[in-house]
C-alpha cells in the first residue's frame, strides 16, 4: 500500500528538525544539590544547538542568551547573597531542565595531586570524622579523572554530595576540614569542587595558552616528546616484565597467602611507562578537568601539589606562578584567592642531597609575591616515612585561617614567623622575623634544624637561643658565620613557632 505523499513529507520535515536539534545541557557544576558562589556575578553556562535561544531562571532572575556556532551558551546572573534555602534553577531551550535544591554560599575549587585527593576516611580518626559529619550545607562535587588532548566543555562528576556519614568518607579531606571550619564560622553553605589527581605534575594542570606564554616552558613539551617517542620500546619491555611477574606471583599464590605476600614485598609489580594518554601529559588535566568548569565563579582555589615536581624545583616557581595567574585569567577573576599547602616533612627516597623538598618549598613560598595568595605550612605535621600524612585536619584549619583573615576580614593570625633579616653579632647571627609579635616559641626542646656556614660554604649544625622575637644562632664549628639555614632538608624537625602556634617558614640566607 502506498504511503500518502503528505505523510512522507511530514516525516522528512520531522527527521530534519530532529537532526538539527540538540538538547540544552548544563556545565558539570550545575546539577541537583549545587552550591553557587555568593556575592559575585554568577555565570551559568552549557551547550545546545548552534544559534539556539536559551533562557535561565533562578532566584527571581531571568536571563537569555543565544548559542554561538560552537553550541556554547552563557548567561550572567546578578550577584546573590548567601542562602541555605534550596531553590530551583530552570533552563529552557529546545528542551527544559530543572535542577533542584540549589544553594548559594562559598564555592572553592580544590585541586592538585594525591594529598588533595586524600579522602576523609583515611585521615586521622577517619571513622570518627565520618560518623560525626552532619553538615548538609557542606557539599562536594568530584570531577572524574580525565586526560584530554583538547579543551573539553563537559566532564563526568560524582554529583553534588552532602557532608553526611554515608557520603563524606570520599570527600577531599583537606577541602572538607577547611569547609567545616569556614561553615561553622560563617554560617553559610560551602561547596567544594574536587578536581585532583594523585602523582601529577603542575604542567599537566596548565592550559595550552599558559604553556605558550613563556619560551622557557618549551622544555616541558620537549621532555614530553622524548617520553612519547620512547614509549613503544619501554612498553614492550614492561609487558615482558609484567608477564614474568604475573607468572611468579601466581606460583607464589599456590604456596599460600604468606608466600604470596612475601613475594610481593620482595618483588614489586613492574610499573607501566608513561606515554600517550598519561596524566603527566602537559595540558592534559587542564583540558579534561579544569576547562569544563570555565568560567564559573569561585570564592577561591585550594592547591596541594608539588611532590611530582620536586626534582625540578628550579622550574617550579615559574610554572606555579603561571598556573595561578593563568587560572585567574581563565576564570575571569583577577583577584581570585589562591591558597596552597607548603610540602610536609618527608624523607624522600634515594635523595642523596637530602634537600630536594626544601628547594621545592622555597619555590612555593616565593609565589606569595603574587597578590591574594596564601600558604599553609605542613612542615611540622607530616610523617617523615609517608608522603601522605594523615593529619589533614590541621592542614584544613591552617588554610581556613588564611581564608578567614584575608578573604573574610576576620582578625587573627594566619602565618607563623617569616625570616626578615640576619645581622652579625660576634660569632653569631641574630635573626629577626615578621609575624612574631607575640614572641617566638621552641616547642618541646631548643630550636632544631639550624645550620651555619662561613665563607667556605660548608654547613654545620648550629644552636639557637630565643630572645623575645629574635633568634641568636651560633656554632662552635663556625667562628665567622655568613649564612644561616632553618629546616632546610626534606624531613627536618621543625619546632619554631610564634605565639599563635603557627610554624616558622623554612629559610636560608645564602641565596634569597
Amino acid at each position: 500500500m502506498k504511503t500518502p505523499l503528505r505523510l512522507v513529507l511530514a516525516f522528512l520535515i520531522f527527521a530534519l528538525a530532529a537532526a538539527g536539534r540538540a538538547d540544552v545541557t548544563l556545565a558539570p557544576l550545575f546539577a541537583d544539590g549545587a552550591v553557587l558562589q555568593r556575592d559575585k556575578p554568577l555565570p551559568v553556562f552549557g551547550l545546545a544547538a548552534p544559534d539556539e535561544k536559551v533562557a535561565v531562571e533562578f532566584a527571581g532572575q531571568r536571563r537569555e542568551a543565544t548559542t554561538g556556532r560552537d553550541g556554547r551558551w552563557l548567561v550572567m546572573l546578578d550577584a546573590l547573597p548567601a542562602s541555605a534555602q534550596g531553590r530551583e534553577l530552570t533552563v529552557r531551550g529546545a528542551n527544559a531542565i530543572t535542577i533542584r535544591d540549589v544553594l548559594v554560599g562559598e564555592v572553592w575549587l580544590c585541586s592538585g595531586q594525591s594529598n588533595m585527593a586524600f579522602a576523609v576516611s583515611r585521615a586521622t580518626n577517619g571513622a570518627a570524622e565520618v560518623a560525626a559529619a552532619k553538615y548538609p550545607l557542606i557539599r562536594h562535587l568530584a570531577i572524574e579523572r580525565t586526560v584530554a588532548a583538547q579543551p573539553a566543555f563537559t566532564a563526568k562528576t560524582s554529583g553534588w554530595q552532602p557532608a553526611l556519614p554515608d557520603r563524606v568518607g570520599t570527600f577531599t579531606a583537606v577541602g572538607y576540614f577547611f569547609a567545616r571550619d569556614l561553615h561553622l564560622k560563617l554560617g553559610v553553605p560551602i561547596g567544594l569542587v574536587n578536581s585532583s589527581w594523585g602523582g601529577t605534575p603542575v604542567e599537566s594542570w596548565l592550559s595550552g595558552a599558559a604553556l605558550a606564554s613563556d619560551p622557557a616552558f618549551q622544555v616541558v613539551d620537549q621532555r614530553w616528546m622524548q617520553t612519547v617517542e620512547s614509549f613503544s620500546a619501554l612498553n614492550a619491555d614492561y609487558q615482558a616484565k609484567l608477564a614474568a611477574w604475573n607468572k611468579a606471583d601466581a606460583a607464589a599464590k599456590t604456596k599460600g597467602k604468606p608466600a604470596q605476600d612475601a613475594f610481593r614485598k620482595k618483588q614489586v609489580r613492574p610499573r607501566a611507562p608513561r606515554g600517550p594518554g598519561d596524566p603527566w601529559t602537559p595540558r592534559g588535566l587542564f583540558n579534561g578537568m579544569i576547562n569544563p568548569l570555565l568560567p564559573a565563579a569561585f570564592g577561591g582555589v585550594l592547591w596541594y601539589q608539588g611532590e611530582s615536581n620536586a626534582e625540578r624545583a628550579g622550574e617550579y616557581h615559574a610554572l606555579f606562578r603561571t598556573l595561578v595567574t593563568s587560572w585567574r585569567a581563565h576564570f575571569g577573576q583577577e583577584d581570585l584567592p589562591f591558597y596552597w599547602v607548603n610540602l610536609a616533612n618527608f624523607k624522600v627516597p634515594a635523595d642523596a642531597s637530602g634537600t630536594t623538598y626544601a628547594f621545592l618549598r622555597e619555590a612555593q613560598t616565593k609565589t606569595l609575591a603574587l597578590p591574594h595568595t596564601g600558604e599553609a605550612l605542613a612542615i611540622d605535621i607530616g610523617d617523615p616515612n609517608d608522603i601522605h600524612p594523615t593529619n589533614k585536619q590541621e592542614v584544613g584549619r591552617r588554610l581556613a585561617l588564611i581564608a578567614k583573615t584575608r578573604r573574610f576580614g576576620i582578625v587573627g593570625d594566619d602565618r607563623g614567623p617569616v625570616f626578615e633579616n640576619a645581622t652579625r653579632e660576634g660569632a653569631a647571627l641574630r635573626i629577626r622575623f615578621r609575624h612574631a609579635e607575640g614572641g617566638l616559641i621552641a616547642r618541646d626542646k631548643p630550636v632544631q634544624s639550624l645550620q651555619l656556614a662561613g665563607a667556605d660554604g660548608v654547613w654545620h649544625p648550629a644552636a639557637g637561643k630565643l630572645e623575645r622575637d629574635t633568634l641568636v644562632v651560633s656554632s662552635p664549628a663556625v667562628r665567622d658565620p655568613v649564612a644561616v639555614r632553618y629546616a632546610w632538608s626534606n624531613a627536618p624537625e621543625a619546632n619554631l613557632y610564634n605565639g599563635a602556634g603557627l610554624p616558622a617558614t623554612p629559610f636560608r640566607t645564602d641565596k634569597l
